[in-house]
């Protein structure tokens, strides 16, 4: 069944200023999961960029191509942030000028691994501002989305978070990252006993941190947190999570930094502060350092 999409730009499109843009990158999105999806189950050439366990594909950048070629030829004074192409060398700044800031695949070992825990993000900002966001979930084909004001939906239906405010009845997602050196793990297992003594019901690793976010924007989880995540993984899904009616923090319990590779979300803000007052902080520097 292909997703619904109508619903996704929310209401008042005849005066949303950047409609045009989320129909673009739902189209996109949509075209990019297809060539995901056929891609999936086929060889894979595998290359590491930071570590032996960040991983890319060919895939990875031709999607990534896909997307901005196409976004550039349509709106060609926007600025783009995309996770390979930064990852090649250019500096990675959010300025005031329209930016869209790209995941092409988020999963990507689950990619290479053939588990269908795969998806496209496409977040867009102006003035520093998250204004939409896009995401797809290529294998099951369901299309999240959220726009600044008009709600967010799944496949055109009304996503609303879970208004849980007790951390002992809470489930909770989080991603492992990709530094293993002894002294991170301490400090990664460290924080799920901490959360565990809290007595949450459990704590899940899907490996798509877009997804796990969709499912916490979606009901199906109280809370996520993560020190390592980028920029483009984060951008889409914060605005699908604040339009279900979550709450996107920084881990030390401040305002969202989209630079700083750290967060804490949650349905609630209760919960989102517990959380960040047990977290150790995990360093991985920030996406807009040299």
């Amino acid at each position: 069944m292909r997703p619904q999409q109508q619903e996704a730009a929310g209401p008042g499109d005849a005066e949303d200023p950047w409609k045009e843009c989320m129909d673009t990158a739902v189209q996109l999105a949509l075209r990019a999961g297809e060539v995901i999806r056929n891609a999936l189950t086929k060889e894979k050439r595998v290359s590491t960029k930071t570590s032996a366990v960040d991983l890319v594909t060919e895939t990875d950048h031709f999607v990534e191509e896909l997307i901005i070629s196409a976004l550039r030829e349509k709106f060609p004074s926007h600025r783009f942030i995309g996770e390979e192409s930064t990852s090649a060398g250019p500096h990675c700044s959010l300025t005031n000028s329209p930016t869209w800031i790209i995941d092409p695949i988020d999963g990507t070992c689950n990619f290479v691994h053939r588990f269908p825990l795969v998806a496209v993000s496409i977040g867009f900002a102006f003035q520093k501002e998250l204004e939409f966001g896009v995401i797809y979930h290529c294998t099951e084909e369901r299309l999240y989305t959220g726009r600044k004001g008009h709600g967010s939906f799944c496949n055109g239906e009304r996503l609303q978070v879970s208004k849980e405010t007790d951390i002992s009845k809470a489930l909770i997602l989080t991603e492992i990252g990709t530094k293993r050196d002894p002294a991170t793990l301490k400090l990664f297992l460290g924080n799920m006993e901490r959360l565990l003594k809290c007595q949450a019901h459990g704590i899940r690793i899907m490996g798509s941190a877009t997804l796990s976010l969709c499912y916490l924007a979606s009901g199906a989880a109280e809370a996520y947190y993560q020190f390592g995540l980028h920029c483009w993984d984060l951008a889409a899904a914060t605005v699908i999570i604040r339009e279900a009616g979550g709450v996107v923090i920084d881990t030390s319990g401040g305002a969202l930094d989209l630079m700083s590779c750290r967060v804490v979300a949650a349905g609630t803000e209760e919960i989102a502060l517990l959380i960040a007052r047990e977290l150790q902080t995990i360093n991985y520097g920030r996406d807009d350092e040299d």
